[in-house]
């Protein structure tokens, strides 16, 4: 009954969270409408490699998009989280970096030497002339996404993964890598909308989806199971529930996990206790992975671990992402406030960057 108390909501989120989930079709619109006036120089499309640099909640989107697009890209995409600038970066590289608040450490770490070896450059940042990444992008004239994060009032990167997912397709749709369909985009925008009204707070549990996902989860540490075009979701959820409900999570691809992490599940043998697997189900699965994530649930349950599955809806890859997405932020949402806690503060990581200082 906890979470369908919405005082409960106005005592623990008093930074909006919950909005800002709510309002993940207008960060998409946002991001679509306001990339439209980027341009992009004739050389940036002539690049052979595509390398984003971004951590944590600010690298969400870059997950997402990677495999999304993984099929219809011809050039290689790689994902870097760090310090190290990997020794292929040239001339011939399109080198996106993606810092949400403009101050993440390592990525704006890479910028000068990336520069140094003439990548491509483009940037995603918020609009602060406070922060070291908009003064170098904005110093160096360098093509970005600059926003404002209107649609993200509690200010958190991993709840404003709609202007990083978009921000990328944009301008990689403008640099001519990939193509989209408006009216796809539009129909999805229009289905989480939709969808919403099932999921926000007033929504009692019992017809509520994301409510009751949340509460099997309660006390366990969820390992989240999915493949292919999902795989970015995997991660963004785990950063979620980590987070935002103050509970440890991982996850697992399919069919990677296979061949090896199932005789993993025998010891310690508090795992029966401890573990939940929540297994993302899709259609658009090759078919020999809908069947291995079929034998994978036995092979959990017959090790006393809880099984729970989700079966995606959408007809369309990128409708299925999105769709897992909004209910993922809305997953750890209500772990979070099932858990008693604040979903935006991160003590933790606030304690360690100071530290780093």
């Amino acid at each position: 009954m906890k979470l369908d108390n919405l005082k409960i909501y106005q005592k623990l989120d008093k930074h909006q969270v919950g909005r800002s989930i709510e309002l993940l079709p207008n960060q998409i619109k946002q991001a679509l409408d306001d990339s439209q006036a980027i341009e992009i120089p004739e050389e940036y499309k002539k690049c052979s490699k595509i390398l984003i640099n971004g951590m944590g909640g600010s690298s969400l989107g870059a997950h997402m998009v990677r495999v999304l697009f993984a099929e219809k890209l011809k050039v290689v995409f790689n994902i870097e989280s760090g310090y190290i600038l990997p020794n292929y970066v040239d001339k011939d590289t399109l080198y996106i970096i993606v810092s949400y608040s403009g101050t993440t450490e390592e990525p704006i770490s890479t910028y000068l030497e990336a520069k140094k070896r003439g990548a491509k450059i483009l940037a995603i940042t918020e609009d602060n002339p406070k922060t070291p990444l908009y003064n170098l992008i904005k110093t160096d004239n360098i093509p970005s996404y600059i926003f404002k994060p209107t649609n993200n009032p509690s200010k958190q990167p991993r709840l404003g993964v709609g202007y990083t997912v978009f921000g990328i397709i944009s301008l990689l749709i403008q640099a001519e890598f990939i193509s989209m369909s408006n009216n796809d985009v539009k129909r999805c925008i229009d289905d989480l909308r939709l969808s919403a009204k099932n999921l926000i707070a007033e929504k009692p549990t019992k017809n509520n989806v994301a409510k009751k996902i949340a509460l099997t989860m309660l006390n366990k540490a969820p390992i989240i199971v999915g493949a292919e075009h999902i795989t970015g979701n995997l991660h963004i959820l785990r950063n979620q529930i980590n987070e935002c409900a103050k509970q440890y999570s991982s996850y697992l691809v399919l069919p990677d996990l296979n061949h090896y992490a199932m005789e993993g599940l025998v010891n310690p043998k508090s795992n029966k206790n401890n573990l939940l697997f929540f297994f993302i189900d899709s259609k658009l699965y090759h078919p020999r992975v809908q069947k291995r994530a079929r034998l994978t649930k036995q092979v959990v349950s017959k090790n006393g671990i809880k099984v729970v599955d989700y079966k995606l809806k959408s007809k369309t890859k990128l409708g299925q992402a999105l769709e897992m997405l909004q209910l993922g932020s809305w997953i750890s949402y209500y772990l979070g406030i099932s858990n008693s806690v604040d979903p935006v503060k991160i003590p933790w990581v606030d304690w360690f960057k100071k530290q780093l200082k």
